[in-house]
């Protein structure tokens, strides 16, 4: 009898286990514990080897970050079923979640290190500013959409991502308080790249950033070598307008 309990009693613990798994946030603090179903776990590993390792992304730290993140926290509730997909998605106020790839691309194509320093405009959910935190010590993140900001600046805090500065600003300045940069990390798009980015870029510093109309851009991937910007373009993709409070385009 007593045998007999022991084993249900087992059954009951394995099946509760093999529903939820928990485990420390990625963040830098781990300070909050987050219960995780299997499901996003697996989610998650299947788009960082099916959408990004297999499409050229080797930099072991990006590949590690994608795993890490819980994408899902980032998306609207109601589009949760699809945080994984090989897309874009909604996130309010006409912006979107960038698909993962452009993300990983644009990530690795910095070759960022531990100890830099870097630039995000355009904060949006704070999922690439997540991104970024797990491969630098310091993010500094700017956001014009106020409810955009704070709604990220609130979900990367709780989840325990404590090295992400967000500022509510327009991006085409720049931070100047914490410039040079050495590498900066544009989300949206203006049709020129920035003179206030340019000028906050340190020397051997890298920028991404995309170009262009609303239609038609280009990534463009820049380093800045004896004071000389040097510009090659990367990528063709669609960002939405960097805009400025007003709401006009750059």
């Amino acid at each position: 009898m007593k045998s007999r309990i022991s084993f249900k009693l087992f059954l009951i613990l394995l099946i509760v286990f093999s529903a939820v798994h928990v485990f420390y946030c990625p963040g830098i603090s781990d300070s909050l514990i987050v219960q995780e179903s299997f499901q996003t776990i697996s989610q998650r590993s299947k788009m960082t080897q099916e959408q990004i390792e297999k499409r050229g992304i080797k930099s072991k730290q990006v590949l590690d970050a994608f795993r890490k993140v819980p994408r899902h926290l980032f998306v609207m509730e109601k589009y949760r079923s699809m945080a994984y997909a090989d897309r874009a998605l909604p996130i309010g106020k006409g912006q979107t979640i960038s698909q993962p790839y452009i993300v990983a691309f644009m990530t690795e194509a910095l070759s960022l290190k531990s100890t830099d320093r870097i630039l995000e405009v355009g904060t949006g959910s704070g999922y690439q500013a997540a991104i970024l935190s797990e491969i630098c010590d310091t993010v500094y993140s700017i956001e014009i959409i106020d409810s955009l900001s704070r709604n990220a600046d609130n979900l990367l805090k709780k989840i325990g991502y404590s090295n992400v500065k967000i500022k509510i600003g327009d991006g085409y300045l720049g931070w100047k308080e914490h410039a040079p940069f050495d590498a900066i990390i544009v989300t949206c798009a203006p049709t020129q790249i920035p003179v206030p980015l340019k000028n906050q870029l340190a020397e051997a510093g890298r920028m991404i950033i995309p170009v262009g109309e609303r239609y038609v851009q280009e990534l463009i991937l820049m380093e800045k070598k004896n004071g000389r910007l040097i510009e090659k373009k990367v990528l063709p993709v669609l960002f939405v307008p960097m805009v400025d409070e007003h709401g006009k385009s750059y």
